[in-house]
């Protein structure tokens, strides 16, 4: 055996007398074929719904879920399937997909969830590592079938056709707002259910014009009564002065600052202070009909400059409130309950206004707010920050 192995080794590593060139090169590149059809029809197997739910695993837990959705069944017959959402159609991306999941092989050889109540207890250390992958990829997988350039936001509510548009102009990751659509939530993160609906039980009914009121959340803002042409989305607990009612239009002014660096389309409610009112389209921003611009001033610790701004749109009558402690109070019941899933959170004075919008949206990914509430949530922590309470940390 030795000596065949040192035959071969002496043959491969000498040059060819008895072959000629041109027959190795046909043969190293029929072999190639061969190679290639190989490794990629067995690719293409691993990427199938049958290979998926192969293991109980996989068929007893997220599969039977799956079954529970839109994804799997729908008015356009069109129906997701495991690799849909969870393999990159790029072959580069695919490839690098296939290697992070090969670590699978190690759990199922050593029946790391091969139990439901495994499977349970290690579902939201699962679950955070895919929403931290299509974090970092902007929701490739999603973007299979998804694609910004091909939405028809007119078949929209108002409410999603504003919030879509923003999205799709920063390619935004869907992954921020769409958790929990094609499998459960882990335990303890279904806090976000009903929170709507009860945000909008706050609001105050008939507005008197001259009247201040808060928005219980975020509103489509438009340019006239009509409430045809969008003018961009007012942010929950913002302060609004009533001008003048429409029957489902109402008019209202908004006295905030901007930066005016760029198109200045972000509204904050005091100087140098990144508390969100609202956003603006670049049409609105830049148009001197809806907006009546004040003094400027410049930030000593950034160096931009701001601008005092008065703008003033149409919202469609409804959904605001006349005590912002209301939403306070709402906002601070949340906050209690559903950021301790983890640890102790951080009282809201820990941090100042500008640092609570990163320390907040780190902590988003352990619970499932819809975006109302994120952003009342995340005001109230800004108005309870350090800045504004004395002697805080």
């Amino acid at each position: 055996m030795k000596n065949t192995v040192r035959r071969f080794w002496q043959i491969v590593s000498k040059p060819s007398v008895h072959l000629s060139f041109g027959f190795l090169t046909m043969g190293g590149f029929i072999a190639g074929i061969i190679f290639w059809g190989g490794f990629n029809t067995a690719l293409e197997a691993t990427n199938t719904e049958e290979f998926c739910i192969g293991c109980h695993e996989m068929h007893d837990n997220v599969y039977v879920e799956l079954q529970e959705t839109i994804h799997w069944q729908n008015r356009s017959g069109v129906r997701a399937t495991c690799p849909d959402c969870h393999v990159p159609h790029n072959w580069t991306d695919k490839i690098a997909r296939k290697m992070q999941a090969s670590k699978e092989v190690w759990g199922a050889i050593f029946g790391t969830i091969d139990t439901r109540e495994k499977f349970l207890a290690k579902r939201g250390e699962l679950a955070q590592h895919e929403w931290d992958r299509l974090t970092a990829n902007n929701s490739l997988e999603c973007k299979n079938c998804h694609n910004y350039d091909s939405m028809d936001f007119n078949m929209m509510s108002e409410r999603a056709r504003v919030q879509m548009k923003m999205a799709a102009e920063r390619d935004q990751s869907c992954i921020d707002c769409h958790k929990g659509i094609a499998h459960h939530l882990p335990e303890n993160m279904n806090s976000g259910d009903g929170m709507l609906a009860k945000l909008e039980a706050m609001a105050t009914s008939g507005y008197q014009v001259g009247q201040a009121y808060y928005s219980v959340r975020q509103l489509p803002m438009f340019t006239d009564s009509t409430l045809t042409t969008e003018a961009g989305q007012l942010n929950a607990a913002t302060k609004v002065t009533i001008l003048d009612v429409k029957g489902d239009a109402i008019q209202i002014e908004i006295d905030a600052w901007r930066k005016t660096k760029g198109f200045g389309r972000v509204l904050f409610e005091d100087f140098a202070m990144n508390i969100n009112d609202g956003y603006l389209t670049k049409e609105v921003a830049q148009s001197d009909q809806y907006m009546q611009q004040g003094e400027s001033k410049e930030d000593d610790l950034t160096g931009l400059p701001w601008q005092k701004v008065a703008v003033t749109l149409w919202l469609r009558n409804g959904s605001l409130t006349d005590s912002r402690d209301r939403l306070w109070q709402f906002a601070k019941t949340t906050y209690d309950t559903s950021c301790s899933v983890c640890h102790t959170q951080p009282a809201e004075a820990h941090f100042d206004t500008n640092t609570w919008p990163g320390m907040f949206n780190g902590m988003l990914s352990f619970v499932n707010l819809d975006g109302d509430t994120q952003a009342l949530v995340l005001k109230y922590l800004q108005k309870h920050s350090s800045d504004f309470a004395d002697g805080a940390h």
